[in-house]
């Protein structure tokens, strides 16, 4: 190896060596850009998520007590149909029964 071709590899050698070193210190640079600088952004944010959670959460709760709520209000609704319409066939039934009554009663007259 002459002296010209030692200078060449040489000078690739420094060459590869100070693209990597570059190309490493940007790394580091992006990844500590995120871990300082943006992480007030991140706890902002990890803190907006945790109140959105909390009040899912309370909206499913309130959600499954208005449900509960309705569907004993149907039920009692439908117990109270069932009750006025035994009432009302139990009305209808006496009716007749005193119509025929009163027919007859005249009949016989």
């Amino acid at each position: 190896m002459n002296r010209t071709e030692f200078i060449i590899v040489t000078a690739i050698i420094l060459m590869a060596a100070f693209l990597m070193g570059w190309f490493a210190n940007w790394l580091i640079n992006r990844f500590a850009r995120v871990a300082g600088g943006d992480m007030g952004e991140m706890d902002r944010l990890a803190s907006l998520l945790h109140e959105a959670e909390e009040t899912r959460d309370q909206a499913i709760l309130y959600l499954e007590q208005r449900e509960a709520e309705l569907i004993n209000q149907i039920a009692q609704t439908e117990a109270e149909l069932r009750a006025a319409m035994d009432g009302l066939r139990d009305a209808r039934h006496e009716a007749e029964e005193m119509r025929t009554y009163i027919e007859r009663m005249h009949a016989n007259s």
